[in-house]
């Protein structure tokens, strides 16, 4: 697969970042805050459906979202797990609605990963300053909610992992697609977790005094795994600075929508 990149791109209203040449089959994109129907504190493309929104919004939203990327017609089909802070990984294989349904249940006890390796299942996680990975490999991709509990644990390094030996692929092989989220200079955090990181990554993990550096941790924890690291595209758009943009629980005051990291064979 050629190396990966982000393009902004509208369509039907709904501006996205996604790789055009479709990596292995595979479409994908970060979602932006514009284009939906839900009203503040959510305006307008909320996707998430545990912030507190009307969920006939969110439900509107979706359809748009995956309008926009062709796939309208997958909706029912979508999985969306319920994001925990943690660093498990459920594994789609099937399309069959009695293999979705299983799937479902799982992801619904807490995963902030999934893996697919089937056609026609879209895969969409929720954000709103953590950070997105979307990983292909051949056979297959994975979505990945990475927050500064899911970075420390690398479950973007387990979720490739999980991929691989599901699909074959060889970690060297894949791509990987880091998505908007809050970047190093805006991420002030404690001097303890800050130690922590940088005892787990490297001196690169923080910013300054007492600001984390997820990407360089992502990054990194890819890297071990065999990712090379012109295999890795990101966003570059730090969330708290740009929320016109996309959403931020942080520059928000923890009211806000949520955008998303969707893909599907």
């Amino acid at each position: 697969m050629t190396a990966p990149a982000l393009t902004r791109i509208t369509a039907s209203g709904v501006t996205l970042l996604g790789d055009e040449r479709r990596p292995g089959g595979v479409t994908l994109a970060f979602t932006e805050r514009t284009g939906g129907v839900s009203m503040p504190p959510y305006a307008s493309l909320n996707l998430g459906s545990r912030c507190g929104d009307d969920p006939a919004a969110v439900a509107e939203n979706r359809r748009r979202a995956l309008g926009a990327l062709g796939a309208e017609r997958l909706l029912a089909n979508l999985v969306e797990p319920r994001q925990v802070h943690g660093s498990d990984v459920v594994v789609v294989r099937s399309s069959e609605p009695s293999a979705l349904a299983a799937a479902r249940e799982e992801a619904a006890l807490g995963r902030d990963a999934v893996v697919c390796t089937c056609a026609d299942v879209p895969v969409l996680l929720c954000f709103a300053d953590c950070v997105p990975i979307v990983l292909v490999a051949g056979g297959g991709f994975a979505v990945v909610h990475s927050g500064w509990r899911g970075t420390i644990a690398r479950i973007g390094a387990k979720a490739l992992g999980v991929l691989c030996a599901e699909t074959g692929a060889r970690p060297q092989d894949a791509l990987a697609y880091v998505g908007p989220h809050i970047l190093g200079e805006d991420y002030e955090v404690s001097h303890e977790l800050c130690g922590r990181f940088v005892a787990e990554f490297g001196d690169g993990a923080r910013v300054g005094e007492r600001n984390l550096d997820l990407a360089f941790c992502v990054d990194a924890a890819l890297a071990d795994a065999g990712v090379p690291r012109t295999s890795i595209a990101h966003a570059g758009v730090s969330t708290p600075r740009a929320t016109e943009r996309f959403y931020s629980y942080r520059a928000e005051a923890g009211t806000c929508g949520r955008h998303a990291a969707l893909a599907f064979m």
